[in-house]
């Protein structure tokens, strides 16, 4: 029988913060006690200066706050932490570290793209039940960065992390609001170049997308109002629908994006650059669907601590 163990994990990334409450059952499930989520903006400026946005990094440190909170209330024995591409590029990313453990106790690791992207995998695969024998291709869509992870049968895994991300190349290319010709032009020219610079030819059985972006579009697709986990994790979403959103995101202007259904506050003036990232992943590779995934990093912690303590 499997201990008993309550363990939180917490995703500090360049868009949002994001936290799962997990426990571990003596009969070895896993049931999930509480998942909260913050749009914090990290990394905004990042990519532009190197440093941190103050009113950002406070807002974020207030989520971490609030979010470990809440895991002590509900018992958690541990309290995992990772930060991915915002606190990676930040010159003032340990001096925020060193913040974070002051006031909560908590030691917020800069994990690497590819440990992120191995993170990713892990939450994929064992959050969907996906067959190990099957040729996958999973993307994390982040705001900073995206990871790439390609597993196949009897090989190592291939993970690698690509400086585009929804935060990122808005700030870069989304210059007019809608995006002009020449901003669309510029923003998929960029994306190209980073994709086609993996040099990957691989026709994959399986693709999975996961975090906010891919979730996003899929509640968009569906006209959810309220976001349901139960409908949006594991659904298997049509190229054909992916380029039906994109298209109507990129349609109007950010005021009124954000009255679109399934488009969460603080992420309607990013969304289209991110879907574009979804978009071009599904042509180059020659994808008919993506299935969804809304268990990202923060599910990978946690998979790999529950693993190391059941050994």
């Amino acid at each position: 029988m499997a201990t008993l163990k309550t363990i939180a994990a917490l995703d500090v990334g360049s868009n949002t913060v994001l936290m799962v409450v997990a426990q571990r059952r003596p009969d070895g499930t896993v049931t999930t006690l509480d998942e909260m989520a913050r749009i914090t903006r990290l990394g905004r400026g990042v990519d532009r200066n190197g440093r941190l946005d103050p009113d950002s990094a406070r807002a974020t440190l207030d989520a971490i706050i609030e979010f470990a909170g809440r895991a002590r209330v509900l018992g958690a024995e541990k309290i995992c932490a990772a930060a991915t591409a915002a606190l990676r590029d930040a010159a003032d990313g340990a001096d925020f570290i060193d913040e974070v453990r002051r006031c909560t106790g908590i030691s917020l690791e800069i994990i690497s793209g590819e440990t992120e992207a191995r993170m990713s995998w892990l939450a994929a695969v064992r959050g969907l039940g996906l067959d190990p024998a099957a040729r996958l291709l999973i993307v994390d869509i982040g705001g900073g960065s995206t990871e790439f992870i390609r597993a196949e049968p009897d090989l190592p895994l291939d993970a690698v992390s690509l400086q585009i991300g929804s935060v990122r190349l808005t700030e870069r290319h989304y210059h007019h609001d809608p995006p002009t010709p020449a901003d669309i032009v510029a923003l998929r020219a960029t994306i190209d170049t980073a994709i086609d610079a993996l040099g990957w030819d691989y026709s994959p059985d399986v693709a999975v997308g996961i975090a906010g972006t891919v979730t996003t579009v899929c509640a968009t697709s569906l006209g959810l109002e309220r976001y349901d986990h139960a409908v949006v994790h594991g659904h298997r979403l049509a190229r054909a629908d992916i380029i039906r959103v994109l298209d109507l995101f990129g349609s109007m202007p950010t005021a009124e994006r954000r009255l679109l259904p399934g488009v969460a506050e603080g992420r309607a003036d990013v969304i289209y650059a991110g879907a574009t990232i979804l978009e071009r992943i599904v042509e180059r590779f020659g994808l008919a669907e993506v299935i969804v995934s809304d268990q990202g990093v923060r599910w990978g912690l946690i998979w790999r601590e529950l693993d190391q303590v059941a050994t």
